[in-house]
């Protein structure tokens, strides 16, 4: 069975399906813990990779190998890839995603903004002529096997949003992406527009979509919630206030604690479970 069917089996189950935003090893190696799904964040990979805002700056190799570390780290995950806009160019779109797959991505996210692109929950967003993505898109699922295809609109206008989730929903893509949508009552309207397609939600703390509760937006009809940023936004908030607590130490560590305090031991038993001897991997690595 292949990563792409895992993913497609795991969001036509009942209930929304969590994907948790990793934006390095090391976050994503205690994501492992908690939740078996994981999305490559946009948003988290630019801040982490380049120390840059997601207004347009990731390349696509940089994306590749890391998506290549996640995979053989964690070979029994769902990896959900946010590749922007296709990095510009349908061929180039096509391109990374016949990599990701052969890598072995679950899924990509392919959105229709026009560059300058920027986050999906920031202002001032600009998108292609609908005709223009739909072409992209078709491109990229002739070219997929089986690899899950999210396509995004980043659409602000109220009646644009509808025409296109009602356009992106009559494609051969598996789920539909509205970002940044503002109320429970617009999910209401999308999930309305999209019939029986799988529909995915993007939360991001600070953005511009309610916060809700996995039952809630399982309620609301949606099949995928995506979490971009929490671990993020956690440690930059937990490195903050280490910092701030070991300049007033005048430099001093504080002491582990036993139970549940960060030490090396504890960083380095985390890690060792990314070993290739030590973690156990699925019967089917992709097909």
């Amino acid at each position: 069975m292949t990563y792409g069917t895992k993913l497609r089996e795991r969001i036509t189950a009942p209930g929304t399906t969590p994907l948790i935003g990793v934006y390095d090893m090391y976050s994503a190696s205690i994501t492992a813990q908690h939740y078996d799904a994981m999305f490559v964040s946009g948003f988290g990979f630019a801040a982490s990779y380049y120390g840059l805002p997601d207004i347009g700056f990731i390349a696509w190799p940089d994306m590749m190998a890391f998506v290549q570390r996640l995979r053989g780290a964690f070979p029994g995950h769902h990896l959900l890839v946010d590749i922007d806009d296709g990095y510009v160019d349908p061929e180039v779109a096509c391109h990374v995603v016949e990599g990701l797959e052969r890598i072995g991505a679950s899924g990509v996210i392919l959105e229709d903004q026009k560059r300058p692109r920027r986050c999906g929950h920031a202002d001032g967003k600009q998108v292609l002529p609908l005709a223009d993505y739909l072409t992209k898109l078709d491109m990229v699922l002739a070219t997929r096997r089986d690899m899950v295809v999210v396509a995004r609109t980043d659409a602000t206008d109220e009646a644009d949003i509808l025409h296109r989730a009602e356009a992106l929903a009559a494609t051969d893509a598996d789920v539909v992406l509205v970002d940044g949508v503002r109320s429970v009552d617009w999910i209401r309207r999308i999930r309305g527009v999209v019939g029986d397609k799988p529909l995915l939600f993007n939360q991001i703390a600070g953005g511009k979509s309610p916060s809700l509760s996995l039952a809630e937006l399982t309620d609301l009809g949606v099949d995928i919630a995506i979490y971009s940023t929490p671990c993020l936004f956690a440690a930059h908030r937990a490195m903050h206030s280490a910092l701030t607590d070991l300049k007033r130490a005048d430099g001093r560590l504080p002491e582990a604690d036993a139970t549940d305090g960060v030490g090396v031991r504890t960083a380095t038993r985390l890690l060792e479970g990314n070993l290739a001897r030590l973690r156990s991997v699925p019967e089917s690595a992709g097909g």
